[in-house]
């Protein structure tokens, strides 16, 4: 059963799981070959990927943040297709965003660890930082391409991807224009200026908390009882395309953190006269509820999301043998006359290239560590173990939190990379100034490596959506890699030049620091946090015995209750757009009005991140911090959020079915 008819432009099973026999066709007809890989394409990508490499770069390392590249280029591209009036854009435009969007993944993988290399006044070379993103980049995208028919094309409705499906949106609005265009012009703009007001000007503040109520301050002090959401639009869109059924699993599991295991941890700390822990320096009564969380209950998140990685790896065991069977065919055994069957949409790089291209970026790994980290072999052999392996069991953990939620928890599992590697390379001799930088590179190539098969499965959704070329996303994607890395190491040296990660007015580095302070403690042998990891290992045990997501519920609890939160609301506000009406089309035509609205909130948030980085780069600083960090300031940002609230669900209720 095919179904051709469209609204936004995407067929109308886009989003929705396949019934028995039925086919989902792509915009780009899979029978007829359309512009994708051109000089226009490349040139262009090549040209985002420096360019968003640069910016995510800074703003990673300044605030915090890395900007989502994805979005931002997906519309510079429209733009510029539009500007220049080529026909037939889209299969390109989709090239541009997948070679340009490997600038903000593989910035990813450098900033959340090499910065850590000058923090702790360690050698650092540029050829170091180049070839850990390289090479982490490499792996990401070779062990993700055998699980690609699984992830966008099996698993077809029933993972959300919100960044590919805003990214999706912002394409097929460019392509086609018209009223879904303008929907998506006018959600952009107003949350784009809701947020960069937030990030520019504080004129409110970006996270409410109930400590803004006399009685929420009492609580928060006393129980350590604190409810908490993020204002910016961004999240909220990403909240209605996650969808009610995983915001709810996502926010069980950060209410357990926040409303259990928080409040346990401070009951506990109330008896206890020293620090808990090998690396805590305050009583747990001195503690807030948020110190609470980084140094206790996230540990117990980071523990869960490693076991959700197991439990995936686990639960892929099949795939893993299908990919293994395939290979094994093709390299031992002739070509099936059925292979030139296979449609243009769904054609990979073949797996035979892609196991030898795997063997040669594990050689070339073992010779920059032998040569140029270690430099003994057989602590560069372990050091390459531990890269291939934990980068391919976390490859899946990766891929589906990304299709989840959008956000890849890479540095939560790098951290659980930096103990493991630090664990086992003191046990082979390998300590002090030589462990801190041996295990900092491998946290570095893993850390990039899962980075980017988050971020690639991202593009390779968007193209099966749109009818592209995997083979040729998966080909041109190498390219970006490359020159992303390039510029990551260039940026990282400069940066240091000009302002340092140690000091008044160094760059906050805010994951590197996180990464140094864990792993000087494991060289110099003091303990892990093991009980905690073991406690989210049983938690993520018992979810899945109770057929809830491990990894959903585990993410919940490893990132901040802000964030989450705003997720639950938009996936109420999707429920209520799909079941507001007895008349199933105009369900669907609402629903769809909102998820445009959803990707023009998550675009515009985006984009003018990128502005707002831009402009702090350039000198341009107009943020009043002490009016953000006021009650004032979070009570106007209740009012401003309800507004944009409102605004959503009117706008959302003015489809109709025709449209």
């Amino acid at each position: 059963m095919e179904i051709k008819n469209t609204v936004n432009g995407l067929p109308e099973n886009a989003y929705k799981e396949l019934k028995e026999g039925e086919v989902y066709i792509p915009i780009m007809d899979p029978k007829k070959n359309y512009p994708e890989v051109t000089p226009w394409s490349v040139l262009w990508g090549l040209f985002m990927a420096v360019l968003f490499s640069a910016a995510a770069a800074y703003s990673g390392l300044k605030i915090g943040q890395v900007m989502e590249a994805a979005i931002p280029i997906a519309i510079l591209a429209v733009g510029l297709s539009a500007a220049t009036k080529r026909k037939n854009a889209l299969g390109e435009n989709v090239i541009i965003q997948s070679i340009g969007a490997s600038s903000g993944v593989v910035v990813a993988g450098a900033i959340f660890t090499i910065p850590a290399l000058y923090i702790l006044n360690l050698p650092v070379s540029f050829f170091q930082i180049f070839l850990a993103s390289l090479f982490g980049g490499f792996l990401g995208i070779l062990f993700l391409i055998p699980f690609r028919k699984y992830f966008v094309k099996d698993m077809h409705g029933k993972f959300p991807f919100p960044e590919a499906t805003a990214t999706t949106e912002i394409l097929v609005a460019g392509e086609k224009g018209g009223k879904q265009a303008g929907v998506l012009v006018v959600s952009g703009l107003i949350g784009g200026v809701f947020d960069f007001i937030i990030s520019s000007f504080g004129w409110w503040a970006e996270v409410i908390s109930t400590r803004i109520f006399h009685y929420g301050e009492i609580l928060a002090d006393n129980a350590k009882l604190v409810f908490k959401i993020n204002a910016l639009t961004m999240v909220l869109g990403l909240g209605y395309i996650v969808g009610l059924k995983f915001a709810i699993i996502i926010c069980a599991g950060s209410f357990l953190s926040w409303f259990v295991l928080i409040p346990l941890f401070n009951e506990i700390g109330q008896g206890l006269a020293s620090p808990l822990g090998a690396t805590a320096t305050k009583l747990i009564s001195e503690m807030n509820a948020e110190e609470i969380f980084r140094n206790y209950v996230r540990h117990i998140g980071i523990g869960g999301i490693a076991m959700a990685g197991i439990i995936g790896v686990l639960r892929s065991s099949r795939i893993i043998r299908d990919a293994v069977t395939l290979a094994w065919n093709e390299i031992f055994h002739k070509k099936s006359s059925e292979s030139n069957e296979i449609p243009r949409t769904q054609l990979d790089i073949k797996i035979t290239f892609n196991i030898l291209l795997l063997l040669f970026t594990a050689i070339l790994i073992f010779v920059f560590f032998a040569g140029g980290v270690v430099f003994n072999m057989w602590h560069a052999f372990v050091g390459l173990l531990i890269v291939l392996i934990i980068a391919f069991l976390f490859t899946t953990v990766s891929a589906t939190a990304i299709a989840i939620v959008g956000t890849n928890p890479v540095s939560g599992m790098t951290l659980m990379t930096l103990i493991l590697s630090s664990v086992i390379l003191v046990q082979i001799g390998l300590s002090g100034t030589s462990g801190m930088v041996s295990a900092l590179i491998i946290g570095g190539v893993v850390c990039t490596a899962l980075s980017m098969a988050g971020g690639f499965i991202t593009d390779l959704k968007i193209g099966y959506w749109l009818g592209s070329t995997p083979r040729k996303q998966e080909r041109w994607k190498f390219l970006g890699t490359l020159i992303s890395a390039a510029t990551v190491g260039f940026v990282i040296l400069i940066l240091n030049e000009t302002y340092g990660f140690v000091g008044k007015g160094s760059l906050v580095a805010p994951q590197a620091n996180a990464m140094a302070a864990v792993i000087q403690p494991l060289m110099s042998d003091i303990p892990a946090p093991w009980m905690l990891y073991l406690v989210g290992a049983v938690i993520a045990l018992l979810v899945t015995w109770l057929k809830i997501s491990p990894l959903a519920f585990a993410l919940g609890m490893y990132i901040p209750l802000d964030l989450n939160t705003p997720l639950l609301i938009g996936g109420l506000i999707a429920h209520w757009a799909k079941t507001r009406s007895k008349d199933e089309k105009l369900n669907n035509a609402r629903f769809s009005r909102g998820t445009l609205i959803a990707s023009g909130f998550i675009a515009g948030g985006a984009l003018f991140g990128v502005i707002s980085a831009l402009l702090r780069f350039a000198g341009f600083n107009w943020m009043n911090v002490e009016w953000a960090e006021t009650h004032g300031a979070e009570l106007l940002a209740l009012v401003m959020f309800t507004f944009v609230l409102l605004y959503m669900m009117w706008d959302t209720m003015r489809a109709k079915v025709e449209d």
